[in-house]
């Protein structure tokens, strides 16, 4: 029976960090502003492609709405390119621009694809983003899309660990 409420505990706990993470922040869109770019560490946004939240939401699912444009995290081992195998280049769902190729995939056993590197710099937006407790590096596609985090725990050869929401992602398997 213990064994039971300790499970239960485990879950609980794990619902309720995955709801604080998945709290939506401050969407990228027309009305942004130059504090919010402030922010940004590297990258920058193609403003021909920025649209307003009717707009995306005309474009988006209800889910692709909630990771994107409110920076919503989906729940870990939930997504459908977390086991993806095949060789070929994941895209941005909201801009379409090929963000990384699949030899950048690794599995960091933390339940969301991960990369160590985008197929370049300029393909992503790395913003800095103050959490109470902790500071982190948000990642957005140039349409200004939150992808997920970039974090300094990757393996070689650039120690670093960009984790991705699968719904923000696109697959395109290479052809034969």
């Amino acid at each position: 029976m213990e064994k039971r409420y300790g499970v239960f505990f485990i879950g609980v706990i794990i619902f309720a960090v995955i709801f604080l993470l998945s709290k939506p922040k401050q969407p990228v869109g027309k009305e942004m502003t130059s504090q919010q770019n402030s922010s940004v560490v590297s990258g920058a946004f193609d403003k021909s492609k920025i649209k307003t939240d009717a707009e995306w939401k005309k474009i988006l699912t209800p889910e692709q709405y909630h990771i994107l444009r409110e920076a919503g995290t989906e729940i870990p081992f939930t997504g459908v390119l977390n086991h993806e195998e095949r060789k070929g280049t994941y895209y941005s769902i909201g801009c379409d621009k090929p963000l990384f190729r699949s030899e950048q995939k690794y599995d960091s056993g933390t339940g969301w694809p991960s990369f160590w590197a985008p197929i370049n710099e300029g393909s992503l937006v790395l913003r800095k983003e103050s959490v109470p407790g902790d500071d982190r590096i948000e990642v957005l596609d140039t349409c200004g899309g939150h992808l997920g985090h970039v974090f300094d725990d990757g393996p070689e050869p650039t120690g670093k660990r960009y984790c991705m929401n699968s719904i923000a992602l696109k697959f395109v398997p290479d052809e034969n």
